[in-house]
């Protein structure tokens, strides 16, 4: 299911090993690389100018912990930049980390995604089993596992929307995917991102990740891990990396979502706004594409064929390179008072989080209808929400804030 691209481009489940798709590792530091911003569109995050060293030594010298809330005067907030800086965005102390949906916030660290740590970002994959208690009267049989396919590079030709999500959380750097997806409040100059809700933020039991960052179309030329020894940031980024500088997601996913298993599966999305590292273009115009997102798409015997893309890092994949799986989905519910999730065979691993999940609309074109949220620790199948009103509300917020 290819694209547009404007420059060419068996028994239901009752108990199953479960994994939130999320992969991490604690990594080197290095260095990084804004939208070209609308008359009326807020300034882009502050940037904190010490370096990923500074920030670990100033941690260690016990600089003062991030506060448990937002700054409210200019003053406070150069304090709370400062400790930021100066290595507080390294406290994951439950009490102080910043969880509600209005404390969102993400300071650029000038530095922090180099090469080495954004191609180190993508191993230790994170599963965790569990029995989510399937409601057998709305859950299909399990889908037979589908193999994921190698997408034929170079990327830009024709999935440029798709890149890589990275961000660090208490494990250290971590890496899910994500698409560029279309703004109908700036059409043709998009700087919205969609990805899972558990990529930006932990759910129940957390708060808001950090030095949250993508990279569209990473790793054009479809190297391996070997391939790209020594290869530079350009080459990993080439359109840029683009900071956020807003995200959201459902209050539900903030109430009850979690890393163990399914809970909140159904909630778990996020719609973010970026904006370019080091200044330029909107991050539609630079890569040439945004995607649609489908929000009143048919219910799972309806719609077709599904494909999900993304970046898998768990063996036997090596993080760096982009894959698909295809196939017709079937439903999943993990809670008879929510709406049942899309699920399809696919043998996709850790860093395929977030990735977009693809459908042909009547009219013929290709749009966004769900993204990857969980997956069996044996890499049978994957899930994801479908997008209805409460997808639609984050989306439209987002867009609206940046009128």
């Amino acid at each position: 299911m290819p694209f547009t691209h404007r420059r060419g481009r068996r028994a239901p489940a009752v108990a199953v090993a479960v994994a939130v798709l999320l992969t991490g590792t604690v990594a080197a530091c290095g260095s990084s690389g804004g939208a070209h911003p609308e008359p009326t569109t807020p300034k882009p995050a502050s940037r904190a100018t010490s370096g990923p060293s500074a920030a670990a030594d100033a941690h260690r010298l016990g600089v003062p912990r991030l506060p448990a809330s937002l700054p409210t005067s200019a003053q406070d907030l150069k304090k709370w930049e400062r400790a930021y800086r100066d290595g507080g965005w390294q406290d994951w102390d439950r009490a102080t980390w910043l969880r509600r949906a209005k404390d969102f916030v993400n300071p650029v660290v000038d530095g922090l995604w180099s090469d080495d740590r954004m191609k180190a970002a993508d191993q230790g994959d994170k599963q965790v089993p569990a029995d989510l208690g399937a409601d057998r009267g709305s859950t299909d049989p399990e889908p037979a596992p589908v193999p994921a396919r190698q997408v034929t590079p170079p990327y830009h030709t024709g999935a440029a929307a798709v890149g890589k999500l990275f961000f660090d959380g208490p494990q250290g750097a971590l890496v899910c995917s994500a698409t560029v997806v279309q703004d109908p409040a700036h059409l043709g100059r998009s700087n919205l991102v969609w990805t899972a809700g558990h990529c930006v933020h932990a759910g129940r039991d957390g708060g808001w990740y950090r030095n949250i960052a993508f990279v569209p179309d990473y790793d054009d030329a479809g190297r391996s891990a070997a391939q790209l020894k020594g290869a530079s940031r350009e080459a990993l980024a080439p359109y840029g990396v683009y900071w956020v500088d807003w995200a959201s997601t459902p209050e539900q996913w903030i109430a009850s979502g979690s890393e163990q298993g399914g809970s909140g599966s159904v909630y778990d999305f996020a719609v973010l706004h970026v904006t370019p590292e080091k200044g330029g273009r909107s991050l539609e115009e630079a890569v040439g594409t945004a995607m649609p997102v489908w929000f009143d798409a048919p219910p799972m015997r309806q719609i077709g064929v599904m494909e999900a893309w993304g970046y898998p890092a768990a063996l036997p994949y090596d993080g760096q390179r982009m894959y698909v799986c295809a196939g017709r989905p079937g439903r999943l519910s993990l809670d008879g008072r929510d709406p049942a999730a899309y699920r399809i065979g696919c043998t996709m691993t850790g860093g395929a989080s977030g990735g977009g999940w693809f459908a042909s609309r009547p009219d013929g074109s290709t749009a966004l209808v769900s993204d990857t949220s969980i997956g069996t620790q044996t890499h049978v199948w994957i899930a994801g929400p479908r997008l209805g009103p409460d997808a639609k509300k984050v989306f439209d917020a987002v867009s609206a804030r940046f009128r």
